[in-house]
């Protein structure tokens, strides 16, 4: 079932988190693209947790810390987090962890983040979620998530907000 399915068969925003409350915004326009990153050596590839806590909006507001982004780390945890409104940084920053992911330069990936998402990302991650249901070895470390079951998001959601969030 694909994450936009599992708001469809209601389940709820809180239960997907901050991707479910994207998804929602997204009301079905298809503009939500939710990716994993893997290590790959040869034929053998290892997911990547990334613990990072990096927001960045329209390239000119940035987060850094360890807070989780949501209301319950941001404002009730010990956290620290760093916000910024300098433009040139954040866009820096995007661009260097895009480069990243799509195994890429800065320069690559510096044109017009909507046709990025469509021609770069999008094309990328599908191709290796293929190959991994194929059971080739991938050839990108990027991949489009596959999907969040309903039951285990019904399951992990209220239980995430009681162990997680408190």
């Amino acid at each position: 079932m694909s994450l936009k399915s599992n708001i469809d068969a209601g389940c709820s925003r809180e239960e997907l988190g901050a991707l479910g409350e994207l998804i929602e915004a997204d009301a079905g326009a298809g503009r939500v693209l939710a990716c994993c990153l893997y290590a790959r050596a040869g034929s053998a590839s290892d997911v990547i947790y990334v613990h990072a806590k990096v927001g960045i909006v329209d390239d000119r507001w940035m987060t850094v810390g360890s807070a989780n982004l949501n209301d319950h780390s941001l404002f009730n945890d010990t956290e620290l987090n760093v916000v910024t409104h300098d433009a040139e940084l954040a866009r820096a920053t995007r661009l260097a962890l895009w480069a990243e992911h799509l195994e890429s330069t800065p320069a690559e990936v510096g044109g017009d983040p909507t046709d990025l998402i469509d021609h770069r990302w999008r094309p990328v991650a599908e191709e290796q979620l293929e190959r991994r249901r194929g059971g080739l070895p991938l050839t990108h470390r990027l991949m489009r998530l596959d999907h969040v079951s309903r039951r285990s998001a019904r399951l992990l959601g209220p239980l995430q907000g009681l162990i997680v969030d408190g």
